[in-house]
């Protein structure tokens, strides 16, 4: 049962146990985070104070501090001035941000989180097929014809490009994919805004999105599935150049 939120400050710190000596700032969060995720702590408990969490961890109170101050920037926690530290939103809602955080301390491996997105796009793709509602094939129609209208304004037809793979994404019906997948995405947004720097390419990034539309027009899974591991290839390719 999550503990009450406006107690509990000893069963926290006592929950988190202890971290070997000169254990990094990223490690900390991550102490942090794996109880925060427990779901046993109620959205807007009150965590113990530095003090309280910094001897608990067995780490100097600056790496709390800074750890607290990273989760706070991703909206895990709410720092009040002159209150304490709170934690925000359930679990299940903590997810994104978690795995954000998960992805970022670590060493990125950009051809692996081009591999990733591939995987979720794909099966994004085979989802939205069956659970697209009418409103949501027109407004992938819709971001098709802006991707025509683009012509030679590639920065346009990037723009138009992503708002089809978010709209694609709401399409599944399935929330907690359409997190992970915006979080895959963005960590390659860098990389995503010049990934198509030709109108050559454009082009064929177009007619790799008519066949996904093409596909979930005629309710079939596999074809789009099919329709959208082929542009997964082309365009896994020119993420990974762009990433060089």
């Amino acid at each position: 049962m999550p503990a009450d939120p406006t107690g509990g400050s000893d069963a926290i710190a006592e929950a988190l146990g202890s971290l070997p000596s000169g254990t990094p700032v990223s490690e900390v969060a991550r102490r942090l985070l794996d109880l925060f995720t427990s779901g046993d702590i109620a959205p807007g408990t009150r965590l113990p104070a530095e003090r309280q969490l910094a001897t608990s961890l067995g780490v100097g109170r600056s790496a709390v501090r800074e750890a607290l101050a990273a989760l706070e920037m991703l909206g895990i926690v709410d720092v009040r001035p002159g209150s304490g530290t709170y934690l925000r939103g359930e679990a299940s809602a903590l997810l994104p941000q978690t795995l954000r955080w998960g992805l970022l301390i670590g060493e990125r491996n950009t051809a692996e989180l081009i591999e990733l997105r591939s995987g979720l796009e794909i099966y994004v793709a085979r989802m939205a097929a069956t659970h697209a509602s009418s409103e949501a094939r027109d407004t992938l129609a819709g971001h098709l014809d802006d991707m025509r209208a683009a012509g030679d304004d590639l920065q346009a037809f990037a723009k138009a490009d992503y708002a089809f793979h978010l709209a694609l994404a709401d399409a599944a019906g399935n929330a907690t994919l359409r997190d992970l997948l915006h979080v895959v995405r963005s960590l390659l947004q860098v990389y995503s805004d010049r990934a198509v720097h030709t109108l050559e390419a454009a082009q064929l990034a177009l007619a790799e999105h008519e066949a996904v539309a093409r596909a979930l027009d005629a309710n079939d899974a596999d074809a789009a599935a099919s329709a959208m591991a082929v542009h997964m290839v082309t365009a896994g390719e020119r993420l990974a150049e762009s990433a060089r």
